[in-house]
């Protein structure tokens, strides 16, 4: 019998970056995210492929159990994250494939190509820690590191405001879906961003952490209460001047001097997803600038 397994893909709207240092983000879990499928096998290895949207496999790996060993893989740094991911398992469940005369056989397959950068690695270390039924939050503070939104995001149906407080997550799910959302998209950038690099950039930066803490919970908190898409804009581009200012880069907005709304980085700048106001017209102005994949909204969000 197969074990089933998904969690959901993310978005960050507000507070990339800060989320690190104890700042509120509002976060969004998407409709689109990752299965992974479980069954045990007579063989003693563990058989693991990975899928993309359109079905091609992206990666495979075989390892030996119990001692976990890579005999075979098309990717030999993702294997050894894999391989990570399994010894970190082993802190939480001792047991965990040791069992002798028997293995498995993972499938994993995502809803969304896996370049968008909407969680191909959190919604893996979710369904892991589904499978093997362990803590999530401590499986990542092992392995992968961050702030752990992405795996609150795979966990909820719903949006949600997320901080860390003294390192530990807190998450308070919340209603964001605004009167104006026909007039909010999402535009892919052609480009997916290396997030470890971007959070290493920003921990160089020397800046008052408290005062970008304060402002980022402002806007986030006001961002679920407005109900007007100007005061929306206006907060929009206020979060892209603070975090711009400390990372000494320039806004997106800046890259369609010509564009008629509002224009907001998610997550690591300078790739991934833009958050886009507009009209009717949105799709038709970023597909005439190379990029093909605009989102709406209700689209996006679960």
């Amino acid at each position: 019998m197969t074990n089933t397994f998904y969690s959901n893909g993310k978005l960050l709207l507000t507070g990339e970056y800060a989320i690190l240092d104890g700042a509120t983000g509002l976060a969004i879990p998407t409709k689109f995210g990752q299965w992974l499928y479980a069954d045990q096998t007579a063989k003693p290895c563990l058989n693991w492929l990975s899928k993309d949207a359109d079905g091609s496999v992206w990666f495979h790996a075989e390892f030996s159990l119990p001692a976990l060993e890579i005999r075979e893989t098309n990717d030999i740094e993702k294997a050894k994250v894999l391989k990570k991911i399994f010894k970190a398992v082993r802190i939480q469940k001792p047991d965990f494939l040791d069992h002798s005369g028997s293995g498995w056989q993972i499938e994993t397959k995502l809803s969304f190509p896996r370049n968008w950068g909407l969680g191909t690695s959190s919604t893996l270390l979710n369904n892991i820690a589904q499978w093997t039924q362990v803590d999530a939050f401590e499986l990542l503070g092992q392995t992968l590191g961050g702030s752990g939104y992405d795996l609150a995001c795979a966990q909820h149906m719903q949006p949600i405001l997320y901080k860390l407080d003294l390192g530990k997550p807190q998450i308070l799910p919340v209603r964001f879906n605004p009167d104006f959302s026909d007039k909010l998209f999402f535009i892919y950038l052609n480009k997916k961003q290396n997030s470890r690099d971007a959070i290493a950039t920003y921990r160089k930066q020397i800046f008052n952490k408290a005062d970008l803490i304060a402002q980022i919970n402002r806007i986030s908190h006001k961002l679920l209460e407005t109900e007007s898409i100007e005061l929306f804009e206006s907060l929009v581009i206020e979060h892209e001047m603070a975090i711009g200012t400390i990372l000494g880069q320039s806004p997106v907005q800046n890259k369609f001097p010509d564009y008629f709304g509002a224009i907001k980085s998610l997550g690591a700048w300078g790739g991934d997803f833009i958050l886009a106001t507009g009209n009717e017209k949105t799709p038709d102005y970023f597909k005439a600038k190379g990029f093909d994949t605009v989102v709406p909204f209700t689209d996006m969000i679960l």
